[in-house]
């Protein structure tokens, strides 16, 4: 999880979702998502959130998340929500959090990542960072629609309720379709 605040409620019913579809869950965070509270709730209740439904610790430090790729800790890593800033991190190969360098970990395995995009910018600055990522093998799509065309014509929020289709089909080497809805 990164920090997309108004989508965390989302984030948690889809990882309560994948729990049920009897997948292990391995939770991650930025430092910001892990500890700021905002006007979407306290940061504490996130966490206590996630860290029921995974039954798990989070993993919100650099030194938590660099063994993922060596012990080869996971099958697919979803990043949902997955911020702007996130995107051109990922994009450019800069792994400086705790989500950026889990994703460059477990690319180092040749094994799917997941991006639930929510940005309020994905229609403009980050768009060329989208659009780098849909180059790169191994980076599938969560399929996204523009939340409020006409209040914020550039926001773009995955459909959180096509995670579990989305990491099936990654699992396959495959991107669900459409993946602009």
């Amino acid at each position: 999880m990164c920090g997309s605040f108004c989508t965390f409620k989302k984030a948690i019913e889809a990882a309560a979702s994948l729990r049920d579809a009897d997948m292990e869950l391995f939770p991650i965070m930025s430092a910001n998502a892990y500890g700021t509270d905002t006007r979407f709730g306290k940061a504490q209740y996130f966490n206590d959130q996630l860290t029921q439904i995974c039954q798990r610790d989070i993993i919100h430090t650099i030194a938590d998340a660099e063994p993922i790729g060596p012990k080869k800790m996971l099958d697919v890593l979803v990043v949902a929500p997955c911020t702007g800033n996130t995107l051109a991190k990922l994009a450019n190969g800069i792994a400086d959090t705790p989500v950026t360098l889990a994703v460059k970990a477990h690319l180092r395995n040749g094994r799917p990542v997941v991006i639930c995009v929510s940005t309020n910018d994905a229609l403009s600055t980050a768009c060329k960072n989208i659009g780098l990522l849909l180059n790169n093998k191994n980076y599938y799509f969560v399929p996204m629609c523009q939340d409020d065309p006409n209040g914020k014509p550039t926001s773009i929020v995955a459909r959180f309720d096509l995670i579990a289709e989305t990491v099936k089909a990654a699992l396959e080497g495959k991107q669900l379709q459409p993946m602009l809805i």
